[in-house]
């Protein structure tokens, strides 16, 4: 075996470290998307006070065989910092969990929730192409999507209820705050405009902000039939199914927001 000096191992270790780090990556979000999926964020906002450890255990929906492995989910979690934890006096070892900010963001009915965001980029559907990324670079595939599905995400989408709605929600959660910030910081781009159509625009978050700030303005939400089909328009605002790559409804401006 080679003999490595005392700056060559420590640079050694440290490169093993930056790869151990990068393999167990996934960790911190799939352990992250399990505390959405078990409602830890909504038990402990609900309890009122920092949670104890046999307190969350008792009120989460988990098979007592694995009660005694909710301390390491917490671990990690406190880690990443989705939870903090605080000693109690007067209690040996006994430890209480309390949200962060950033957990606070995963309630479910915190106005700001990105909590249909991280269950659906996190979901299966949506993260096994990642793992034949290497596959897509050997061959002529558009995307990584099709190599695992043998469709694309839209075609997906369309025959699979499930994940149409997770996109839908996702994305219409992630328009809420953009909606706002558009009428109120931007209102004045709008003036004159007596027509608008929001292309790809889903379940019409977005336009819908748009036409409550502007009565007089006919909004139109523009998507593929699937996703509009069973949704309601009002006064000002009306939804359209098509492609956008055939035409798109006339109008005096279109709107193509990017998530």
């Amino acid at each position: 075996m080679e003999l490595i000096n005392e700056e060559s191992a420590g640079e050694l270790l440290q490169a093993q470290t930056h790869v151990w780090n990068h393999i167990f990556n996934f960790i911190n979000s799939m352990t992250l998307k399990c505390a959405v999926q078990l409602g830890i964020p909504d038990v402990i906002q609900k309890h009122g006070k920092p949670m104890t450890l046999s307190e969350l255990v008792s009120a989460l929906p988990i098979h007592p065989s694995k009660a005694q492995y909710v301390h390491r989910l917490m671990r990690i979690l406190v880690h990443s910092g989705f939870f903090s934890q605080q000693n109690l006096d007067g209690i040996h070892n006994q430890v209480a969990y309390s949200l962060t900010q950033s957990t606070r963001l995963l309630l479910k009915d915190n106005p700001w929730s990105m909590r249909p965001l991280l269950l659906f980029f996190l979901d299966a559907v949506l993260t096994k192409p990642w793992d034949c990324l290497s596959t897509w670079f050997q061959n002529d595939d558009r995307n990584a999507f099709s190599v695992v599905h043998e469709k694309t995400f839209w075609e997906y989408a369309g025959q699979d209820p499930r994940i149409n709605n997770l996109f839908n929600e996702a994305m219409a959660r992630d328009s809420i705050l953009a909606s706002k910030l558009v009428v109120s910081k931007y209102k004045g781009i709008f003036d004159g405009v007596d027509s608008l159509v929001d292309v790809g625009g889903g379940l019409g978050t977005m336009a819908k902000g748009i036409a409550e700030a502007f009565p007089l303005m006919d909004c139109t939400v523009f998507d593929l039939p699937h996703v509009v089909s069973d949704l309601q328009g009002s006064k000002n605002l009306k939804y359209v199914g098509g492609d956008m790559f055939e035409a798109v409804p006339a109008a005096e401006a279109i709107l193509l927001k990017v998530n």
